[in-house]
């Protein structure tokens, strides 16, 4: 902080400095004094004092503080994304600093002299060549690779993969699992109501009967995980920081990402030395005056603590017993027992040739 605060200054004293050279520019225009001169060398000498002060400062401040902005990342897609994020990172320093040298060390090399003349170059292939492929190579590099990581984190998960549904909506976040059979059940938007939030179809899809909500984010760590996206009014936006994972939640489009946890919570408490670490889903994307209050805890759970969290929470259904109205009668059985309003009583494998049809 001290050395932004020194840079500050020294930026404030080189405008004023400037700012009363106008006055010479000014008397050099109406040719009461003429161009060049020690003012001139002074001001050349400034820019190259300037450049080298600037990059030496840029430089020890970032790599000083590196830790400070480099967030601990916990998902094998992470690990990517951080690097494609330090090449660009890399590549756009290294540009930026050879511009730097290269544009002040010019403002000192060619001061003004009644000796020199301007040389006049009506055009040159091979420059333009260099300036336009070298740039275009890069770029394609960069956006190639990146391509590759997005075709990953989009494509169609594995069989194995735990889907969960993310919704939402002013101004809050609310997921919802699947419960015994693994399958989410569908939805409509035209059956969301005060309490049927989900719009779940009870009436044409039986994966909806075992279904739960929760509110908060539900991790196992060292599986793959699908979340499955959308918004109830406006746009908003997925983030998980420590993740790197970010995707828009659309209403009225499901979007979806998928990655896999690679640190528990407990795991995450040990290596920030915090004990009251936790995980949290932001809302990225500005959606009304609540926006700064749109935040969801996550937790991400060793697998066989995961598969005892799952177990021990209770279905939509059964939180909502009312709705069983909406179960057509030959459902109904099936209702019953996957909601948990009573055990199965060996009737399971009934429950999924009904579920598959």
């Amino acid at each position: 902080m001290s050395l932004l605060i020194i840079l500050g200054v020294v930026l404030v004293l080189v405008i004023m400095y400037m700012i009363f050279r106008i006055g010479n520019l000014v008397s050099v225009m109406k040719g009461e004094e003429k161009p060049g001169g020690s003012a001139n060398q002074i001001n050349a000498v400034l820019f190259l004092i300037f450049m080298i002060v600037s990059l030496t400062g840029f430089f020890w401040y970032s790599v000083s503080n590196i830790d400070r902005y480099h967030l601990p990342v916990a998902s094998e897609h992470g690990v990517l994304t951080d690097n494609l994020f330090w090449i660009t990172m890399t590549l756009t320093v290294a540009a930026f600093t050879v511009i730097s040298i290269v544009m002040f060390y010019f403002t000192f090399k060619y001061q003004y002299s009644e000796k020199r003349r301007a040389s006049f170059y009506a055009d040159n292939h091979k420059l333009e060549l260099v300036w336009t492929l070298i740039p275009a190579a890069v770029m394609f590099l960069l956006v190639f690779r990146g391509l590759g990581v997005w075709s990953d984190i989009t494509s169609p998960a594995s069989k194995e993969a735990e889907v969960i549904e993310l919704v939402g909506q002013q101004f809050a976040w609310t997921a919802r699992y699947p419960g015994a059979d693994k399958q989410l059940g569908k939805t409509d938007f035209r059956l969301i109501d005060a309490v049927n939030e989900f719009g779940m179809d009870l009436a044409g899809d039986p994966n909806s009967y075992d279904d739960f909500k929760s509110l908060e984010l539900h991790l196992p760590k060292g599986k793959e995980v699908l979340l499955k996206i959308r918004a109830k009014d406006v746009l908003h936006s997925v983030f998980l920081p420590h993740f790197r994972v970010k995707m828009d939640a659309v209403p009225g489009m499901s979007t979806h990402f998928k990655f896999t946890p690679t640190k528990s919570t407990a795991d995450m408490r040990a290596e920030t030395q915090n004990s009251n670490f936790n995980y949290e889903l932001a809302c990225t994307e500005i959606c009304g005056k609540g926006h700064f209050s749109m935040r969801l805890l996550v937790v991400v759970d060793e697998p066989a603590d995961y598969e005892k969290w799952k177990a021990s929470q209770e279905s939509w259904l059964k939180q909502n017993p009312d709705y069983k109205k909406y179960v057509p009668e030959k459902y109904r059985e099936v209702a019953e027992i996957k909601a948990g309003f009573r055990p199965d009583n060996g009737t399971i494998p009934t429950v999924q040739a009904v579920s598959a049809n």
